[in-house]
């Protein structure tokens, strides 16, 4: 597995994981209080931070593990982390034309939304949604190639 696909892996969970406990935590609120009541801000805010940082230990992670297992087993390179071949290349550039029309289309929906005048709530969590699925969507495309080519 390339150290790419390791890393696209890790954003992959990390997202999945952080997505489902921002979705109980806010979720959980809709069915007991109106959601002009709901503080999704900061849990948002957080749940933006936690993936970012949490996708960042984790690809140091991977990349420690990488050199050390590079190390012992005698097999690769510690280089190899810093390799990116032309397929590498290739697989991160479908995947993001990928993700970026599906952020397209959740943007129109999210326009539509604040066009219909919805409450901020329902405008923030479109456009939430929609970073979240294009970049989910993105990863999906770029493992699938990883595995199957294109």
């Amino acid at each position: 597995m390339s150290f790419e696909e390791k890393v696209t892996w890790v954003n992959t969970v990390t997202t999945i994981i952080v997505a489902a406990i921002y979705a109980w935590i806010v979720g959980g609120q809709l069915a007991d209080n109106p959601v002009a009541d709901i503080a999704y801000q900061t849990p948002m805010l957080i749940a933006v931070g936690a993936i970012i940082v949490l996708t960042i230990a984790g690809v140091i992670a991977v990349a420690i593990g990488t050199a050390v297992g590079a190390e012992i087993t005698g097999e690769g390179s510690v280089d190899d982390i810093d390799r990116r071949d032309e397929r590498d290349i290739n697989i991160n550039r479908r995947g993001d034309i990928v993700g970026y029309y599906v952020s397209s289309a959740f943007m129109i929906g999210a326009l539509a939304v604040t066009m219909l005048d919805y409450a901020q709530f329902w405008i923030a969590h479109a456009i939430f949604a929609g970073l979240l699925v294009s970049g989910l969507t993105a990863s999906a495309v770029k493992l699938v190639v990883y595995r199957r080519g294109f």
